[in-house]
């Protein structure tokens, strides 16, 4: 955050405000898993972009890894008690998902909406931009 004084949403999102910071930690919500299963849970992951997402979240203090065994060499990454904190966070991101992103049988349940404004996001997280007030993206 580079010595600004940040309210706390702002440096939160700061931390887990990517699509893929915010896809891995939901997926090792579910528990420890090793860089091939978190790799396999997105078509559109690389492992370049994983490896330092990863290596990313871990110096933040949000994920561990632990080395398994060194022949053959083997890694998992889980969250910490600060990447479990997130808990809440990425439940209610999810459920805020699901009722306004992903698309319904009956979309006209929600008031102003129509099938052709709802916008389908599938199996991935949205892309978080901060902009400032006049609209300008900040990073």
């Amino acid at each position: 955050m580079q010595g600004r004084h940040l309210c706390p949403v702002l440096a939160s999102v700061g931390v887990i405000g990517t699509e893929w910071r915010l896809a891995i930690i939901h997926r090792l919500l579910e528990g420890p898993q090793r860089f091939s299963e978190i790799l396999k849970s997105s078509a559109r992951l690389n492992a370049k972009t994983l490896s330092a997402t990863l290596k990313y979240l871990e110096n933040q203090g949000v994920v561990q890894r632990h080395v398994i065994s060194t022949r053959p060499f083997s890694v998992t990454y889980s969250l910490t008690e600060m990447g479990m904190g997130l808990a809440p966070v990425a439940r209610e991101l999810r459920a805020w998902g699901e009722r306004w992103l992903v698309p319904r049988a009956t979309p006209a349940a929600r008031p102003g909406t129509s099938p052709r404004r709802t916008p389908a996001i599938q199996g991935e997280l949205p892309r978080i931009v901060l902009a400032d007030t006049e609209g300008h993206r900040t990073r």
